[in-house]
């Protein structure tokens, strides 16, 4: 079974079709990048399959079921999605926040028992907010607060992760260490997609990529083949420099063309 498909989806959205007919397959172990120019439908994409967004045409499945056929408390344990806004409207501790992710396993009103709470405090260790954890999450900058949510994605141990811009806002250092955890929980029979600008590190820690432009998917398959001198040019317009290693691919984004 894969655990991610869609077919032929598209997505109408003011009369303009922000999706157009994607077909997406993602599988077990896999972290796959999703990638594009401002506007080209990569979050409406991603809503979709999280379920939040409908679709006119098309199927999406998620691990053998299409989502809109799904109870919300099953899917809430099968996806953990990190949307773009890292907003919290309420004033939570960081611990609580993170504690929200254990939520779709508890009955109304059930406190966390102790192995919920290993998996708090081990999510919290793992995105770097242990330290954070009785302050409250209108109080942390922007990188702490976007750290803390991405705690809450690790502690819903979910078999796929929906990650939607998780590095924007971050130093150089957490952007490397979310990207690695990432590829990890792919690497523990996990399915990832994650919405990127960064290409470099598209190119170093997905296994697969795929390049929408104006709502069609334009290039899919390893880095190395979607991040092409022509595809950059068609969809980005720029041009990248490549490392020259041919066992070590990096693309580094140079100038506009």
């Amino acid at each position: 079974m894969i655990p991610v498909e869609t077919h032929d989806v598209s997505v109408n959205l003011g009369n303009r079709w922000v999706v157009d007919h994607a077909n997406l397959e993602l599988h077990q172990g896999e972290m796959v990048g999703l990638i594009g120019p401002n506007g080209a439908g990569k979050s409406t994409l991603m809503k979709t399959i999280a379920g939040l967004q409908f679709y006119q045409k098309g199927v999406v499945s998620v691990l053998g079921k299409e989502v809109f056929a799904s109870y919300h408390s099953t899917l809430a344990k099968d996806v953990a999605y990190l949307p773009q806004s890292h907003e919290v409207h309420w004033p939570l501790t960081v611990r609580r926040v993170v504690a929200l992710g254990r939520l779709p396993y508890l009955q109304p009103w059930q406190k966390l028992s102790a192995a919920d709470d290993a998996l708090v405090d081990e999510a919290m260790q793992e995105a770097d907010v242990a330290h954070l954890a009785d302050r409250s999450i209108h109080e942390l900058a922007g990188g702490e607060r976007t750290l803390t949510l991405i705690a809450r994605v690790l502690a819903n141990q979910s078999q796929i992760i929906l990650a939607d811009e998780p590095v924007a806002g971050l130093d150089p250092n957490h952007q490397i260490q979310v990207m690695q955890l990432l590829r990890e929980r792919a690497g523990n029979k996990k399915t990832v997609l994650v919405v990127l600008h960064d290409l470099a590190l598209a190119a170093r820690f997905c296994h697969k990529l795929y390049l929408i432009h104006k709502g069609k998917i334009l290039a899919a398959g390893e880095p190395k083949k979607v991040l092409s001198p022509e595809n950059l040019a068609a969809s980005y317009h720029i041009e990248a420099k490549y490392s020259p290693d041919p066992d070590e691919f990096y693309v580094l984004p140079w100038k506009k063309i």
